[in-house]
């Protein structure tokens, strides 16, 4: 596909990638259910890289000379990308889900969208309207409800620990992520070709948690289940996922790409009544109506002009 000008009109296939993007993300739900507690974290997240990295491996070959310049020109940048995206967002979350509930990790992983917007802020001048805020709140309360199961006094049943504070850090990794993709080196590469070395890089800083791990007696895949499950994230929640939230990006900018984030506790109901059998509540109406009437607000068209030129 070729790159996106972010000056140019978004494209239906533009919207498309968008909203795609959650779905894959979600894809999460029917793949990785029950993987947690199986596989040692970090190798989880080496198997889920490495396994990306070979796939997508014949079109960095293809760009092998635009990818060994970018390497050898931006190796922190690449490396920083891994570390992020692949490191903490991928066996970081891993590991804080031993030791928090998923209730607790949605609610606060969706804060990342709040932080792209307010690291854009505090270092490229951004302006937030107050559509956009009330927008983002009424999304937040979105997944609130369905987090909550509509039950607001569970609230004061929470209880946080590290994990909690593990999910929070791969929250504001993912925002610094999502910001750093847009650094001009990083938009003047191939989409596919890029995908490939942030895989690769994910790879690379992956390699001394999870061989500690195994070297430790940490849990390996030994099942056709596991296996399988391991692919059903390499190609949905991984591949496209990446490559549908990277597009949406350099298209419609880091702020409104990281809003899809709020789509995720719907997308995730969907599947789940769809391919798990689980019952749809009323509850989760509600929750919807709220994320997609916050998710409108906050994208739209009137306030893009708040954004500085990227």
């Amino acid at each position: 596909m070729p790159q996106t000008k972010t000056s140019a009109a978004p494209r239906p296939l533009d919207w498309l990638l968008y909203f795609l993007a959650p779905v894959f993300f979600s894809s999460n739900l029917i793949f990785g259910r029950g993987i947690t507690g199986e596989i040692a974290p970090f190798t989880t997240a080496f198997l889920r890289w490495a396994g990306s990295a070979l796939i997508i491996f014949p079109f960095v070959y293809a760009e092998r000379r635009v990818c060994l310049a970018f390497v050898r020109s931006h190796t922190g940048i690449w490396l920083t990308l891994g570390i992020l995206g692949m490191g903490i967002c991928g066996g970081f979350v891993y590991w804080a889900l031993t030791l928090t509930t998923a209730s607790n990790a949605t609610l606060i992983y969706t804060t990342s969208s709040l932080f792209i917007i307010l690291a854009q802020w505090l270092f490229q001048g951004r302006r937030i309207s107050a559509v956009e805020l009330v927008g983002m709140v009424v999304a937040f309360a979105g997944v609130a409800v369905i987090v909550l199961k509509g039950d607001w006094t569970a609230l004061f049943h929470l209880r946080f620990n590290i994990g909690d504070f593990g999910i929070l850090a791969a929250a504001i990794a993912f925002a610094l992520y999502s910001l750093l993709l847009r650094h001009p080196a990083v938009q003047a590469m191939p989409p596919m070709p890029l995908f490939g070395l942030l895989s690769l890089s994910g790879t690379l800083v992956l390699i001394p948690p999870a061989l500690y791990e195994v070297l430790t007696g940490g849990l390996l895949p030994d099942t056709t289940s596991d296996w399988t499950k391991l692919l059903g994230i390499i190609l949905f929640a991984s591949l496209a996922a990446f490559y549908c939230f990277q597009h949406a990006v350099r298209v419609f900018g880091a702020a409104m790409a990281g809003i899809t984030l709020y789509l995720m506790p719907p997308m995730s109901i969907v599947m789940a009544v769809i391919f798990l059998g689980e019952q749809f509540q009323f509850y989760h109406a509600v929750g919807i109506v709220l994320v997609m009437g916050g998710l409108v607000l906050a994208t739209a068209p009137g306030r893009r002009g708040a954004r500085p030129a990227a």
